[in-house]
Formats: C-alpha cells, structure tokens, sequence
C-alpha cells in the first residue's frame, strides 16, 4: 500500500446519443459520447484507518468508498477531498465522474489493480450507459454497444477515435431545472414508449457511416448534421418524459440558438440542462461563446475548447491539507 496521497482527475462526459432502446437484437441503450472540455472533477485520498470525506459531494464520496471497500473486502478507510465536482444533475455524468474518481483512487491507494469498468462494477455504475465509464478511461470520441439482458457487466467499447485538433466543443450549463436522475430517472425510462425499429435503425446508421466517418476525414459539417440528426430523433423518444425534443426553456432556446450561430452540430447532453456545440477554430469558438455567453446574460456558465484526449489524470502529492 502507499501513504503518498493520490489525487485523481476526470473530465466531465457529453452524451450524444443512445443508439437503441428496444433491445430487440439482445443488447439495449448503446451510446456515443465524449469528454467535455473544462470541466472536471478532482478528488484526493490517502490512507486512513475509517473513512472521512469533505468537500463538495463529501457524502456521496463516502458512500462510494464504503461501496469498493467492501467490494474489495477491505478492512481499512480512506481520508478523501472532494477538490472540485462536476454539477450535479446537469447531463455531465457527475455521479459517476465522481464515483470513479474516488475508486481509482482506493485502487491506486490498496494498490488494487482494475480496469474502469471493473471499477464501475464495483461501485455500482455504468447501469445503463457506459460512455461515462469510457471517457473516464479514455479521451475522443467513445462507441459502446449496449448492455445484454439479465447481464451486469459494463457495456464494451466499440470504438475510440480522437477528434481534428481544429475542432473546438462549446459548453453551456444554463441555471435551469435540473435533469431527471436516480430512481425517476429510471422510472422515466419504464415509462417511455418503444420507438419504432426504422428510428433506431436510422441511429445506428447515422453513428457508424456518418459520424465516425466524419472524425476520420475531419470534416465538422458532416459530423454536425449527423449529431443534430441523432439528437433530433434521441429526443423524439424522450420527448413525452421531458416536455419536448429538448428540455424545454433554456436549454431547447440555446440549442436552436446555438445552430442558428453557426454551429456545425448541437444538442443537449442526457437529461440536460447542459448543451454543446461543435465548430471548427478558436474563432469560431470565441465568437459562439461570446453569443451564448450573452443569451445566459450571467444565469449559467460556459467554456469552450479542444475535446480531450485523455481521461482521468492520476498524480501523487503531499498528505491533504486539515
């Protein structure tokens, strides 16, 4: 075991789509994501005979350190620093941002050696979508196919490509009502209807010929079409559990706001409230930042930048600071 403290950090993830929620072929959701630019969670931890947290976040940090410890069947504890933590309920995957970070930094403190999913199975994520687990493990654009029935593994990764270094992500997290999570999240989805097979086929289509595709050759038009086209057809089956194809007010103005401003795809991460644009260049990002950045008039937050290239960013430093 070490007694250095290790420090863990992790982008925020965007979810861009799901690709299939009738499950007719065996396995169901699937999702397409990346990591977003800006913003992160950070936690520390070094040894400790129980288990303490503060910060932000401190008790579901606590929580998900007595998870993996008791996974691990370790007799032990840990003195954790939530640093920094995503917004909750806010379509970033802070929830589990924030639980992988914490068990990375267990593993690497008990020297246990695991794999991101195997850390997401310990710590109950990745449930449902996995792109999370993925970008956690990784930077780029993620591909993972969807979870088999009555099977609690971590949906595979399918595919992991990196963006043009020209291209530039915009993120806007307006104050808005929060997104739908825990328990009526899933009972948001036992409610929702199943889409026809033509739709979902249509998805899967749009990812695998248009959109990775478009990542490959660099071009951001064809990317964006592609994007807003999955995002169009992801909320029309979601449409009935959050009052439109986007959820209404801020974050449906911003979406439509941000493709009339020029970017080249656009949507609403998961439940939202948080929206994204893609362009190409800084320019094009200062001048799409400066507009929404105007249109919140101060009511939410914004960046902009590359999409990453890496996950979560592990370093070892002094004891924490009491």
């Amino acid at each position: 075991m070490t007694t250095d403290r290790v420090t863990v950090e992790s982008p925020a993830r965007l979810h861009f789509g799901l690709l299939d929620l009738r499950g007719s072929l065996g396995r169901k959701f699937g999702g397409v994501g990346a990591p977003a630019p800006g913003i992160t969670a950070r936690v520390s931890a070094e040894l400790a005979d129980t288990v303490r947290a503060s910060g932000p976040s401190a008790e579901r940090a606590a929580e998900v350190a007595h998870r993996f410890l008791d996974f691990h069947a370790i007799v032990g504890g840990a003195d954790i620093l939530v640093e920094r933590a995503i917004p909750v309920h806010s379509g970033l995957g802070s929830g589990t941002q924030l639980a992988l970070c914490v068990a990375r930094a267990l593993a690497e403190l008990y020297d246990i050696r695991a794999t991101a999913p195997e850390l997401a199975h310990a710590v109950g994520r990745a449930r449902r979508s996995a792109v999370g687990t993925w970008t956690f493990a990784g930077g780029g654009l993620v591909l993972e196919g969807g979870r088999r029935d009555n099977d609690d593994s971590v949906a595979p990764l399918l595919a992991r490509l990196m963006f043009p270094e020209s291209w530039r992500c915009v993120v806007a997290v307006p104050d808005a009502r929060a997104g739908v999570s825990g328990a009526a999240e899933s009972a948001a989805f036992a409610a929702l209807a199943v889409p026809a097979e033509q739709e979902v086929e249509r998805v899967s289509h749009l990812v695998l010929m248009a959109m990775l595709p478009a990542v490959v050759d660099g071009d951001v038009s064809a990317f964006g079409r592609a994007l807003s086209e999955v995002q169009r057809i992801n909320g029309g089956w979601f449409k009935g559990a959050q009052g439109g194809t986007f959820a209404p007010g801020a974050t449906a103005d911003l979406v439509r706001r941000m493709q009339e401003w020029g970017a080249a795809g656009v949507g609403q991460s998961s439940w939202g409230p948080t929206v994204y644009g893609v362009v190409e260049g800084d320019a094009a990002a200062r001048d799409l930042t400066a507009r929404v950045r105007d249109a919140l008039g101060g009511a939410g937050s914004v960046c902009a930048g590359p999409f990453p290239t890496v996950g979560a960013v592990i370093s070892r430093g002094d004891t924490i600071p009491r």
